[in-house]
């Protein structure tokens, strides 16, 4: 009797565990395909997986990148380590995939949105008492103890690079430079959420999904969302609203199992993954507005307000920028 082949297929992915792995279950059970998980650390996630498969340029072992943000896939796209490919639910959206969370060229595409925000600790101050923008967090309190995660990585890094492309170099730098002599740093953003609920910072820049986890712990914290300021010029830094990032999806170049990544990666883009990814603690909200809809009617935190105007292959391009500028503001 001949044995039955195993299909499989290689999965790297900076998504939290705790959101990926039960989105990744469904799909082997749906599809009978074995998905090979690689992951990294909280710490350097992200990044630390662009540098590997880098690395494996040559000989890839990685089939679909599956990222927690935009910036590390756009890079990765930039380099060519991304191919085209149209998913098969593009006609979800008409055929044609929203630009702010997709790639020109069909390299990338983007769903299930969290965003940056500045969270708090409740029992120190009310929302109507935290900065809503970098301008404003510039101006607050000198005594206010405010947090943030290692910025050479993740998506505090994603952050730092579109103040660069929404403001200027000179204005970030500035700014950076200032705010790199009040910050506590943090080995990760869910690092900052329970620095807050020790109340041993009061504020702290960190993504929605660490601050629900946290809410979901019963911790005393809660976040407001960066107001736009119209009136202000560009390089002062006020509000341009929140920095929204979606999980991004791609295809690597030279797959090893082309076909299988194919399936797999338009199963992370579908509504049935979108619709996974909200149901955890980390509430992901679909680019769908009809599903995000629906589920923000029994769940508020699933709607958020408009966001930057953000094209993540321009936050791409200034990324080296911004290294260069959180190099010298917060040397490690």
């Amino acid at each position: 009797m001949t044995k039955a082949v195993t299909r499989e297929v290689t999965l790297y992915t900076s998504v939290d565990a705790y959101v990926a792995q039960p989105v990744i279950a469904v799909y082997e059970k749906q599809s009978g395909v074995k998905v090979t998980l690689v992951t990294d650390t909280e710490a350097t996630k992200t990044l630390g997986l662009v540098q590997r498969l880098n690395a494996e340029r040559e000989r890839p072992r990685c089939d679909v990148w599956w990222s927690g943000e935009a910036l590390g896939t756009a890079s990765l796209a930039a380099t060519g380590m991304l191919a085209p490919f149209t998913p098969t639910c593009i006609n979800d959206f008409g055929g044609s995939w929203p630009a702010h969370v997709s790639d020109r060229d069909g390299r990338w595409y983007g769903v299930a949105t969290r965003a940056r925000v500045t969270a708090f600790n409740t029992r120190k101050l009310t929302s109507q008492g935290v900065p809503a923008s970098p301008l404003a967090l510039l101006q607050s309190d000198p005594s206010l103890r405010i947090g943030i995660a290692r910025p050479q990585f993740g998506t505090t890094r994603s952050h730092i690079a579109a103040l660069v492309t929404l403001h200027s170099q000179e204005a970030t730098a500035t700014w950076l430079d200032a705010m790199g002599k009040r910050m506590r740093v943090y080995e990760g953003n869910s690092a900052v959420v329970q620095a807050l609920a020790n109340a041993e910072i009061d504020i702290g820049w960190t993504d929605t999904d660490d601050v629900w986890a946290g809410q979901a712990n019963g911790w005393p914290v809660d976040c407001v969302f960066d107001v736009v300021d119209t009136s202000s010029e560009p390089t002062s830094l006020a509000g341009n609203g929140p920095v929204i990032m979606p999980c991004t999806v791609g295809i690597i170049a030279g797959a090893p199992h082309a076909d299988e990544a194919l399936a797999l990666a338009s199963f992370l883009l579908s509504a049935q993954a979108e619709r996974l990814m909200s149901q955890t603690e980390s509430r992901n909200v679909p680019v769908r507005p009809a599903l995000a809809e629906e589920l923000a009617a029994s769940d508020p935190r699933l709607r958020f307000a408009g966001g930057a105007a953000l094209d993540w292959n321009e936050v791409a391009a200034a990324a080296p920028v911004a290294d260069k500028l959180i190099a010298h503001a917060f040397p490690l």
